[in-house]
């Protein structure tokens, strides 16, 4: 599982600047869950092979009262703290030492979390007494950062991510993507069913022990098999161990749900029909794609609702979930056990897809039906010449196809090629994507053809 850095402290210190800095992004709203995050953002950041994930939260602003900071932090910050396996902790370094920060700290100091003290804005600053006020926190050393302009923005991470004692990311062996388990990602929002559909086919009441605080980096695995396939459920249900519920850890976790989008091979969709596709579910489902995993839809609680409803439901994916079409859909009761069969035909096949191998001179001969039946359009004095098609890789499958002038093929023509590969070799229940690579020809600009 990637693991989770929340970035914490008070407002105007220079957090989401450096949240920008570690997703490399502008906005940096990877998956920001509308009516849950509560101005918390996710985003995806890398350093080397080590991929994570950063939470960025509001900040803080106490009230006077007393236990405000509780009350704030409850609303947000102490959601991502409790997500994260570090803590980074942002501090002013040109405004110096607040009575926040000291709030801040002893919140941090009491959890016992990981956590690592970086001084923002501290361009141009000396390291020595102009931060030593920040040792007065009991967090150890201070680690002077310019979020704005990048410096010792590196070094901040590997410290942040040190104490996890991470193992190097094994590279993806496809030759073995036979022989080894599906791992299936069960997501949805809360209530859809999720801990009804995994424990029925578990055959008991076995994930309410699985779900602890503070163990998001460990993977919620379940050993599963049906039919001499293997599989691995991974849990996103939020379920917790009776008399152990941590008040910080909401039904929905984001993190959780990310995490094992990420480690997934398939991730089943839950929708429920009483209530059709909402906001959170599109979420889910634009981050489905945006990792490239295999996917199969599945409405849940089909059997409580009548056809005007069963209707409305058919029309809501529809319109909300279009760029999912790929993703075969079907109708079920986990409660009532309908339809369970034909769902497992379905992920299996999905994990087929992602892996399935596509030859150079097939890919090509494709490729040249397609350009013979319709060519792309002319921009300009520019029309692009397709030449040839060569597989990328898999999970998802990559199709790069190499030519001249490539920049101007449109996205509607880059759907047409993409329904007729998807058509030849069967690909339901996987993303597609093709890649487009030019020569480029110096003469070009004098080729009218």
């Amino acid at each position: 599982m990637k693991p989770v850095i929340a970035l914490v402290g008070r407002p105007n210190v220079g957090k989401s600047t450096l949240f920008n800095r570690l997703t490399r992004t502008r906005d940096a709203i990877v998956a920001d869950f509308a009516g849950l995050t509560r101005d918390r953002h996710y985003g995806n950041g890398r350093q080397g092979r080590h991929e994570f994930i950063v939470i960025d939260t509001g900040g803080f602003e106490p009230d006077a009262g007393e236990g405000s900071i509780f009350r704030e932090m409850a609303h947000q910050t102490r959601q991502a703290v409790a997500e994260a396996d570090v803590v980074v902790f942002v501090v002013d370094a040109r405004a110096g030492l607040s009575a926040q920060d000291h709030d801040i700290a002893r919140y941090l100091r009491r959890l016992g979390k990981p956590t690592v003290l970086a001084a923002n804005k501290a361009e141009g600053m000396k390291e020595g007494q102009q931060l030593a006020e920040f040792f007065e926190l009991g967090l150890g050393e201070v680690h002077a950062v310019s979020a704005a302009h990048g410096q010792g923005i590196r070094d901040l991470v590997e410290i942040a991510l040190e104490p996890l004692d991470l193992p190097e990311p094994d590279e993806d062996d496809a030759e073995d993507a036979a022989t080894r388990p599906i791992k299936l990602a069960v997501a949805g929002r809360p209530n859809v069913g999720k801990s009804t559909l995994i424990n029925t086919w578990l055959g008991e009441e076995r994930l309410v022990a699985f779900d602890l605080p503070g163990t998001t980096r460990d993977a919620i695995m379940v050993p599963f098999e049906r039919n001499g396939q293997k599989f691995e459920l991974i849990d996103t249900a939020g379920l917790r161990r009776k008399g152990k519920v941590f008040e910080a850890i909401e039904k929905f976790s984001v993190v959780k749900t990310l995490q094992a989008i990420e480690s997934a091979n398939v991730v089943l969709l839950l929708l429920d029909a009483t209530q059709g596709v909402t906001d959170q579910d599109a979420h889910i489902a634009g981050y489905i794609l945006e990792a490239g995993r295999a996917v199969v839809l599945a409405v849940n609680k089909w059997d409580a609702v009548d056809a005007y409803q069963r209707e409305l439901v058919q029309r809501s994916i529809e319109a909300r979930l279009p760029f999912l079409k790929f993703a075969p859909l079907l109708l079920i009761s986990a409660r009532k056990r309908l339809g369970l069969g034909p769902l497992w035909g379905a992920i299996t096949q999905a994990h087929q897809a992602a892996n399935r191998k596509m030859s150079t001179p097939v890919l090509t001969r494709l490729l040249q039906e397609a350009v013979q039946f319709q060519a792309p359009k002319r921009s300009g004095m520019f029309r692009p010449k397709l030449r040839y098609a060569h597989q990328g890789g898999m999970n998802p499958p990559v199709i790069v196809i190499h030519g001249n002038s490539l920049e101007h093929v449109t996205d509607a023509y880059r759907r047409y090629l993409e329904g007729r590969y998807r058509k030849e070799f069967d690909l339901i229940g996987t993303p597609l994507r093709i890649e487009m690579k030019t020569s480029h020809n110096p003469y070009a600009d004098k080729d009218g053809d």
